[in-house]
């Protein structure tokens, strides 16, 4: 009986390939358009911003010999570097720099996952998680709650989104071995920081921006998001918290129940470091507290980025195998620290290689520039022009569904204000809806889809760390994207309702 309900998922890489060819048919089907773009500044603090945006009155068609718009179908395999129907899986991998999507995002999912196979081969996480579960029995549930809302407010105050990779390793065997599953340690981590970044109040790489752009006062409105903020926070600890009593009630209703068996085996093989917790142990994880530290001092006060974030943890990785060696930490020699971090860097090999293959996506469809003819800058327009038209709250709803479909194509906060938000300000000046709308239409579109769409570099890395499948966390997190998107549509109204300014 189980069997006959049992439904065929298609695999992830099945999934982005048909997402590919409807890609490719747009191609056909939509003529390419583009805008021209301008330097504006801003301040943010006390230090001058200044960023490049498109122009919204200047969108044109791409023009063929017979004066018609064109459409630039893509072929199905093209030669010399350029994309086709059948590149886009090389061409999506090579695209970009070491600053962002797609290679750079890719050897930072590598490097981390390296480090951190280093870091667990050598049994101190297992040894001082059984420890603090000892010492902390009878309050072990103040995980979920303290946890989200930590993560959560990393993301609200400076944007937190790839400094929680890390952070799902640490988590995952610690909810595991509490009774809970991959689900939760991926909500209390990776989600939290999703939910405080698109309810933020002051998130410097969306917010901020998005103000600017828009030439209202940046961090201006901050009563109504803290209030925000807090109401999402509380909905989404209340959230994974009933699910995983649920889960610990009853293991065998979680969806990632076979997956999870991989960190049960590494449990179960620590069996022998029960009591062990010695100097050694006691130096990693003082090693990756520092590392931490490091990180997020280097994120909010330097700037730091993928290449200096990836660097970061590869020395915490090293230096954690250095002390495994020195103190024989579970036999550990020499040859250890290569073979686990070959071995670390392997386990998210699939979530990387999901990485540039969603990057193809977007060159498929002619890429992300405004000046370049594409399709999304057709879309683009032709939505700001449908949503001209309508009346103030339907075209502030409307805003938000656009917003959070095209998080889907360009799924970088800065990336998708630069893009957006010149169209989206002066439309809500000619709708009825102030500037302060529509940046919150943007900031909620752009932060809570990053928990579902696997063109998020981050959400793939995150879930790969966890070892879920993507179609497995989206059949699960499909509900709760339900949930998000009709309590922010009700915000959105709202703000319209009271003038939010």
């Amino acid at each position: 009986m189980a069997q006959n309900r049992t439904r065929w998922i298609p695999d992830t890489y099945i999934i982005i390939f048909f997402v590919v060819l409807f890609a490719a048919l747009l191609t056909w089907t939509v003529p390419v358009g583009k805008f021209e773009t301008h330097e504006i500044t801003y301040t943010m603090g006390s230090s001058e911003k200044s960023r490049s945006v498109l122009v919204p009155e200047s969108f044109q068609y791409e023009l063929g010999k017979d004066g018609k718009p064109v459409m630039n179908g893509v072929k199905l395999f093209e030669p010399y570097g350029e994309t086709g129907i059948l590149n886009y899986a090389f061409e999506g991998l090579v695209s970009g720099d070491k600053w962002g999507s797609a290679v750079g995002v890719v050897a930072f999912i590598l490097i981390v996952g390296g480090a951190f196979g280093i870091v667990l081969r050598t049994g101190a996480i297992e040894s001082g998680m059984k420890r603090m579960i000892k010492k902390t029995k009878g309050m072990d549930t103040l995980i979920i709650p303290v946890l989200f809302f930590l993560f959560s407010l990393g993301g609200a105050v400076f944007g937190m989104g790839e400094e929680a990779i890390p952070f799902v390793f640490i988590v995952v065997p610690v909810v595991i071995a509490l009774g809970y599953d991959s689900i939760v340690a991926v909500m209390i981590t990776y989600c939290a920081t999703q939910i405080g970044f698109g309810a933020s109040w002051m998130n410097p790489f969306s917010v901020a921006i998005a103000q600017g752009i828009a030439q209202i006062p940046v961090l201006s409105g901050s009563g109504f998001r803290i209030f925000m903020w807090f109401f999402f926070t509380l909905l989404g600890t209340l959230y994974t918290w009933r699910y995983a009593v649920k889960i610990r009630k009853n293991p065998s209703l979680s969806p990632v129940r076979e997956s999870d068996n991989y960190f049960r085996e590494e449990l179960e093989a620590a069996g022998e470091t029960d009591e062990r917790f010695g100097l050694g142990d006691i130096l990693v994880i003082l090693t990756i507290a520092l590392g931490m530290v490091w990180t997020i001092w280097g994120v909010v006060e330097k700037g730091y980025y993928i290449p200096e974030i990836a660097s970061q943890f590869f020395v915490m990785g090293l230096v954690s195998g250095i002390i495994g060696v020195i103190f024989k930490l579970n036999g550990m020699k020499v040859n250890d620290i290569a073979v686990s971090f070959r071995a670390g860097a392997s386990d998210l090999l699939g979530a990387a290689i999901v990485v540039g293959m969603a990057k193809g996506i977007i060159l498929v469809l002619g890429g992300d520039s405004p000046t370049e003819p594409t399709v999304l800058n057709t879309v683009l327009h032709n939505v700001g022009l449908m949503i001209s038209g309508l009346s103030p709250v339907i075209s502030a709803w409307l805003m938000y569904l656009f917003q959070s479909v095209f998080n889907f194509f360009v799924v970088s906060g800065s990336g998708q204000a630069a893009l957006t938000m010149p169209l989206m300000a002066p439309l809500a000046d000619i709708a009825g809806v102030t500037r302060q709308v529509a940046v919150l239409a943007f900031q909620l579109g752009d932060g809570f889809t990053n928990l579902i769409v696997p063109t998020s570099a981050v959400m793939m890395a995150s879930i790969g760390a966890a070892r879920i499948d993507w179609a497995t966390w989206a059949k699960w997190q499909i509900k709760f994207q339900g949930i998000l998107f009709l309590c922010g549509s009700l915000f959105v109204i709202a703000a319209v309702v009271v003038g939010f300014n």
